[in-house]
């Protein structure tokens, strides 16, 4: 069995979560397994490794989850990209519209150095709007998004349109 059935197999449909119609994919079984978590972290890490990271940029929060024990793995820098208001120091932000409104999300001013190859890592590609977002933010701080990075992937939401402005080299675990 490859990485992707594994990581299918144990992935949880909710429906009507957030909101009725929606059939949410929920990656909480996979944070049950250690083994798979091991194996998905070994994964990433060779897929990734070509791109030559200096970075991995996590999104809150659920990027967090994979995102830094990959960034552990490839030995480089871990930054967190947050809701507004959750980072203690200085920050610079990006506003971004949502299905329904719009957010904002940060990241503090030292977390990049300029010309620095900054791959961001998420659980969910959908839209493209919270990743397009934080490759803005990486922009903003004249760093490069190397690349993206997604345990699931909602192909049918097309977000890999979008966020292939900013990186050709997107990769995902699974495809719905």
């Amino acid at each position: 069995m490859t990485i992707e059935d594994k990581v299918k197999s144990i992935i949880r449909d909710i429906p009507d979560f957030p909101k009725p119609g929606i059939l949410f994919k929920d990656i909480t079984p996979i944070m049950q397994d250690f083994k798979l978590c091991a194996e998905i972290i070994e994964d990433l890490k060779i897929r990734i490794k070509p791109l030559n990271i200096e970075g991995v940029a996590g999104i809150e929060s659920r990027g967090f989850l994979i995102g830094l024990p990959l960034a552990m793995a490839l030995e480089v820098p871990f930054i967190l990209i947050r809701k507004k208001g959750k980072l203690p120091y200085k920050t610079i932000s990006h506003s971004y519209d949502l299905e329904y409104g719009s957010a904002v999300i940060e990241m503090q001013i030292d977390d990049i150095k300029a010309g620095q190859r900054i791959l961001i890592h998420d659980d969910l590609l959908a839209t493209g709007g919270s990743a397009s977002a934080a490759a803005e933010l990486i922009k903003k701080q004249n760093g490069i998004v190397a690349g993206f990075n997604f345990l699931v992937e909602l192909s049918f939401l097309n977000g890999k349109s979008i966020i292939s402005n900013y990186s050709q080299n997107i990769s995902t675990l699974v495809r719905y």
